[in-house]
């Protein structure tokens, strides 16, 4: 019952709620063959999203994951999934993270959607209200957890399930962010397919 409902929720199409013809900024959408992230280039971000996170002069561009926490750490790569990790992220109130990546230009499967400045301020500030911030309002890096050089986490709000999803929290961006995005998905292909 799940998957039929997430598939006709997927299908259904909320549209851009402007069509603004001045569309000057480029965002770009991507995906690992099962979670979405979010590219935009550095010198675009805002200074509230930019304040705090890691970044390199050489690096150009900057993609955002949300997910969770657990998961996240002890499943580098899919052949360390266990069963325990899977069912206490999709089932159990957990903790979780957003996932910034570092990139010197732009990957040859990234899909570009250009927004138009008010769509991109509000997506800047969805990214920025997803962070957890300490006491100090700075974003809560963990430290040396990255899987290489290149990447980080930070502590994030919010509680990752099979309702909320990692890609569901990329379409929730878009929607709020006025952009054309699924009713509601769980999958990578829902939102990708929409803008191909």
């Amino acid at each position: 019952m799940y998957l039929i409902v997430s598939m006709i929720l997927t299908l259904i199409t909320v549209d851009r709620k402007s069509a603004s013809s001045f569309s000057n900024k480029s965002i770009f959408l991507h995906s690992n063959g099962v979670h979405l992230d979010i590219a935009i280039p550095k010198n675009d971000l805002t200074i509230e999203l930019k304040n705090g996170i890691k970044h390199l002069e050489s690096a150009n561009y900057l993609s955002f994951g949300w997910g969770d926490e657990d998961f996240y750490l002890n499943t580098p790569t899919w052949g360390d999934l266990t069963f325990k990790t899977a069912f206490n992220a999709m089932f159990l109130t957990s903790s979780t993270l957003i996932h910034v990546t570092r990139y010197q230009q732009i990957q040859t499967d990234w899909i570009e959607i250009k927004v138009s400045e008010s769509e991109f301020e509000r997506l800047n500030l969805y990214l920025s209200n997803s962070f957890k911030n300490d006491e100090n309002g700075m974003k809560v890096l963990l430290q040396n957890r990255g899987y290489t050089n290149y990447d980080d986490f930070y502590k994030s709000h919010g509680s990752y399930s099979c309702f909320n999803t990692c890609n569901s929290w990329v379409n929730t961006a878009f929607k709020e962010s006025g952009l054309k995005a699924c009713l509601w998905t769980p999958f990578d292909f829902g939102l990708m397919n929409k803008y191909r």
